[in-house]
């Protein structure tokens, strides 16, 4: 009856361990697969075309396009997400008045999808729709923001909807960390003279180490990954100006019949998000207990 007792947790796991490990793992290698293959409108295992694929992605103007995309938004949204976030936190680290419902109302956009909050920002950003037209409704003629329609500035409209949802996840990180700080190093600190911006910048900082590479990792993994975001706003357009490696693959898996070059693409993809998670979770396993 004990041996039973100690099998059956693993009886219990193992089908969605084996699921999960065949939905996760197998479509990568089937994807592999693919991406070698002469695949179009549908999978082709009969004719294998080595690394062609690939050299047809990279000889592709609008595949730079959407990896300049990617960097453009990627920094822009880790860095301003963080940024904002990390303001936040110290402003209600304060122990202000209200705290839970100013907490509340600044992670309340976590709480929507891109696809929402993709919708919301296209009628906002919108010319004739909204920000602008407000302005002009209110007297203001010379006002203009039309970033939405430009293909030089839209993918700065993606930026802005990004982080508007996404501060209030760092945030949250960022504010357990600070909650988590003894509060007789600040005060010691206070009594030596030092002031609360450089406390904040020479001693809480450095122990926020670890949860800002984490918060770095999770948004970095959500910027590669970035679709409905992009397909909601502005669905890759003006033309594909707002293109990203995401959207991409969509387009030519599903929209060109390129099956093969959407699969070459989205193994670029994987290959990107694992140069990130990788030598964090290297880092992570080779750290000794005690500095865990």
């Amino acid at each position: 009856m004990k041996s039973f007792e100690n099998v059956l947790p693993k009886i219990v796991i193992a089908p969605g361990f084996v699921l999960g490990f065949a939905f996760i793992y197998g479509f990568m290698i089937w994807n592999g697969i693919l991406s070698v293959s002469n695949s179009h409108m549908l999978p082709n295992y009969s004719e294998f075309v080595g690394l062609d694929q690939y050299k047809r992605l990279w000889q592709m103007d609008r595949w730079y396009v959407a990896l300049k995309n990617l960097g453009i938004f990627s920094v822009l949204y880790v860095g301003g997400s963080m940024l904002v976030g990390m303001l936040l936190a110290i402003f209600l680290d304060q122990k202000i008045r209200f705290e839970g419902v100013i907490r509340t109302i600044y992670l309340y956009p976590m709480a929507l999808s891109f696809i929402v909050t993709g919708t919301a920002w296209k009628w906002i950003l919108n010319p004739s729709l909204g920000l602008e037209k407000l302005m002009h409704d209110l007297g203001w003629a010379s006002f203009s923001f039309d970033w939405l329609v430009q293909s030089d500035t839209a993918i700065y409209c993606i930026v802005i909807a990004g982080v508007w949802q996404s501060a209030g996840f760092a945030m949250a990180l960022f504010l357990a960390g600070l909650r988590g700080i003894d509060d007789s190093i600040i005060k010691a600190a206070q009594m030596d003279g030092a002031s609360l911006p450089r406390i904040y910048w020479r001693i809480i900082l450095p122990v926020l180490r670890p949860v800002v590479f984490s918060t770095i990792l999770v948004l970095s993994h959500l910027s590669i990954k970035a679709f409905d975001l992009v397909m909601a706003l502005t669905a890759g357009g003006p033309g594909y100006a707002t293109d990203v490696p995401a959207t991409f693959m969509y387009t030519m898996s599903f929209t060109r019949g390129e099956i093969g070059l959407g699969a070459a693409s989205a193994t670029m993809m994987l290959a990107t998000v694992a140069a990130i998670v990788v030598p964090y979770l290297y880092s992570e396993l080779r750290a000794k207990p005690h500095e865990r």
